[in-house]
């Protein structure tokens, strides 16, 4: 096989993975937590992936520990384990309620910590978490936050058991370094701009002609559905909800929220009402949204 083969192939099948993740989290919960086999692969065939690579994106979440095969009413299919319930209602709060920015009068939460060479692999794991959290470097082992992160680094920590390496702080900016220009050494906010003003370019159009049309087939609501949600929910994991006064005045992260709420107000209901079509035998409609509103 070419480089541009193999190149081809794992793009196919990486997109194959979140879409079915995206698939999961947006579809299964809804659908009592489960779902048939062969008819996840036609719905995500409508959706352009093939037969193979769903099946091979199934078997690697079921090795994962996500999946379990569990037959019902006589059809093949797999049920979302404890553990992919917990990790897909852990993404919720981000996913479907991106963070909003924080109130600077508030403070910032600084942690500051000494991770000896031997624990190489927890320095790593909380260098993950608190960027996972929001959090900034700032500095040579410094990382900053909004101060609501607080308790949340603090927990991580405690949870890595590094409590004794680690200094953790609530303050106020008061003078010294402009603080626009931290802020920008310290978070990707350019890519994080771009990722956001690159969603509102792939939607804004559809969004508006999805307004203006009087009716959405099912099949094209689900496919746009599964679409907008894949490439959102990768975005609000990348913002760390700064204030908006450190930020640029045309900062595109609200335009964006507003577009993807948008969409989904549009799409979801025909988009799940589409997929039941292919559950066998349910006793009754989509169950009430997995979401806290």
């Amino acid at each position: 096989m070419s480089q541009s083969q193999e190149a081809r192939t794992s793009t196919a099948a990486y997109r194959s993975r979140t879409v079915l993740v995206s698939f999961l989290g947006a579809v299964v919960r809804r659908m009592g937590n489960w779902m048939p086999i062969s008819a996840t692969v036609e719905l995500l065939a409508q959706a352009g992936l093939d037969a193979s690579s769903v099946r091979t994106a199934v078997f690697r979440l079921k090795k994962r520990g996500w999946l379990e095969s569990v037959p019902r009413s006589g059809v093949r299919g797999y049920a979302l384990t404890p553990a992919a319930l917990e990790a897909l209602a852990a993404g919720d709060k981000v996913i479907w309620h991106a963070r909003q920015p924080a109130d600077l009068g508030e403070g910032w939460c600084l942690v500051n910590f000494s991770v000896p060479e031997s624990a190489r692999a927890k320095r790593h794991q909380l260098t993950s978490h608190l960027t996972s959290l929001g959090f900034g470097n700032t500095g040579s082992a410094v990382w900053l936050a909004p101060a609501r992160m607080l308790t949340a680094a603090q927990d991580v920590i405690a949870e890595l058991d590094l409590t004794g390496q680690c200094a953790v702080f609530v303050g106020h900016y008061a003078a010294g370094q402009d603080l626009r220009a931290m802020i920008r050494d310290g978070w990707d906010i350019d890519g994080i701009d771009q990722g956001y003003k690159e969603f509102v370019d792939a939607y804004g159009v559809e969004a508006d002609r999805l307004d203006s049309t009087a009716f959405v087939d099912g099949r094209e609501a689900l496919v746009t559905y599964l679409s907008v949600v894949d490439h959102w929910r990768k975005l609000p994991f990348r913002d760390p909800g700064l204030p908006l006064e450190v930020l640029t005045d045309d900062w595109s992260g609200p335009t964006a929220v507003r577009l993807f709420e948008r969409l989904v107000a549009t799409l979801e209901g025909r988009a799940l009402a589409h997929a039941a079509l292919y559950w066998p035998t349910r006793a009754s409609s989509p169950a009430a949204s997995h979401r806290t509103d």
